[in-house]
């Protein structure tokens, strides 16, 4: 499947979640907000939502700062 992240097209295996692109990006300890086709999706949802077929999906990293 191919979906778009962070406006660029990736190919993804398998029927992943959320959490699993997560985790194969590396970011499971970082503070971050993802949103997929515009809707953010809170972190306790990450393993329940499954990514499809041309999903676009945005990751940021929270910034504290003061």
């Amino acid at each position: 499947m191919q979906i778009q992240l962070n406006g660029e097209t990736t190919s993804l295996d398998g029927n992943p979640t959320i959490r699993d692109l997560v985790e194969s990006l590396d970011l499971t300890r970082r503070r971050i907000a993802v949103e997929v086709n515009e809707e953010i999706v809170p972190r306790s949802q990450h393993s329940a939502k499954a990514l499809a077929d041309g999903d676009r999906v945005e990751i940021v990293h929270a910034i504290g700062g003061g």
